[in-house]
């Protein structure tokens, strides 16, 4: 079954700094346009009731109060890109809770969701970065594109998204093998051809989770006599219409460029996951996510399948003052996070400090800021 595109959701950015004055809880300073700065620096922070000096753990019913200008690097991908006007709007918002002169310098360094964790591990590269629930999951766990664990690293906020795992058959491999299901081809060890994201990219990480949720791997699809290429978007959608693979796994979110395309292009069918693969996946790091009907071509119903949305990482090292108006910042300024990235309108601070959609734990100030407001944050 194809899809009909039920919208293209639209991105975009907001990089415009705010000058204004804002109650929180307690006394604020005000925030202003951010000064130039070409390196990050410690923060000196101090509860609302005490004096300045060093990092303040939060007072008795208070929220934490900075009084220095803030000065942090956070790392995004090439303008232009997702990741870039998700860092913009956040930049935007975040200005809005730190002292007057702070500064937030967005560089373009970041090599996307599963390698981010790398680059903020113990403020390595930055102290701010975009990654997903799942990497940072994993990397923190076990280490990720050959690298040590990240131990460095915690969450802000995470649910800013809603990214999913998309399994498409060919129309013409379902007609051909009567093989509706990914459960059903493995089963049967059918030498399917596969094509999948590059090495080090979330689309192909995700092709080997739904893989080794049934209990394989892509090393055993080619063992069956199936071929499994990965390569970049345009040659995954190239490809599958000229009917050269019978099948691809992505993680993408509505309205992504490509798969609209193929979809209007091409007979391709939604491949429903089973309930127990989607189980197995979400134990490794995942979350539920439902597809609308209509977000493809030809899509009549909807698809239950799972995703790993955007978490907002930092370090460990950052002080908890500064990380908790990180965490105010997001959740207090949602509607203009939405109105900067469409994808963004899923985010609910309700939710956006518990371990499935941060996939680290909380940085003890963001932890502060969700209890305050009495927000799960485990």
């Amino acid at each position: 079954m194809r899809r009909s595109m039920k919208k293209v959701m639209a991105i975009g950015l907001s990089a415009a700094m705010a000058l204004s004055l804002a109650a929180c809880g307690g006394s604020k300073p005000a925030a202003a346009t951010a000064a130039p700065a070409t390196t990050a620096s410690a923060t000196t922070a101090a509860p609302a009731e005490t004096a300045a000096g060093g990092d303040a753990a939060a007072p008795a019913g208070g929220a934490y109060e900075l009084t220095a200008p803030v000065d942090l690097t956070f790392a995004a991908q090439e303008v232009g890109t997702a990741a870039y006007n998700y860092a913009a709007a956040l930049q935007s918002v975040m200005m809005k809770e730190l002292p007057a002169n702070s500064n937030i310098n967005i560089t373009t360094t970041s090599p996307g969701g599963v390698g981010a964790p790398i680059i903020v591990n113990g403020a390595a590269q930055c102290e701010v970065v975009m990654s997903n629930a799942g990497p940072a999951k994993w990397s923190m766990e076990e280490g990720i594109l050959g690298n040590p664990p990240t131990k460095e690293v915690a969450a802000i906020a995470g649910g800013l998204g809603y990214d999913f795992v998309n399994v498409m058959f060919t129309q013409k491999f379902v007609d051909a093998t009567g093989i509706k299901t990914i459960e059903e081809l493995v089963e049967k060890k059918y030498p399917v051809k596969i094509v999948i994201k590059k090495n080090g990219t979330l689309g192909e990480m995700s092709a080997e989770k739904v893989f080794e949720a049934l209990g394989v791997t892509l090393d055993d699809v080619v063992s069956w006599g199936g071929v499994v290429e990965k390569t970049g978007g345009d040659a995954i959608k190239s490809g599958l219409q000229d009917d050269l693979y019978d099948m691809t796994v992505d993680h993408i979110g509505a309205g992504q460029s490509n798969t609209t395309e193929l979809c209007l292009t091409h007979d391709m069918y939604d491949v429903q996951l089973g309930d127990d693969t989607m189980a197995k996946l979400v134990e490794m790091g995942y979350d539920y996510v439902t597809v609308e009907a209509g977000t493809w071509n030809r899509q009549d119903t909807e698809i239950k399948t799972v995703g790993s949305q955007q978490v907002v990482l930092v370090s460990t090292t950052m002080d908890d003052a500064t990380a908790y108006y990180l965490a105010k910042a997001i959740c207090e300024h949602k509607d203009e996070l939405a109105d900067s990235v469409a994808a963004m309108s899923y985010f609910d601070p309700q939710t956006a400090g518990t371990m499935i959609l941060t996939g680290v734990p909380l940085h003890p100030g963001a932890k502060a800021y969700y209890e305050e407001m009495g927000y799960p944050c485990e």
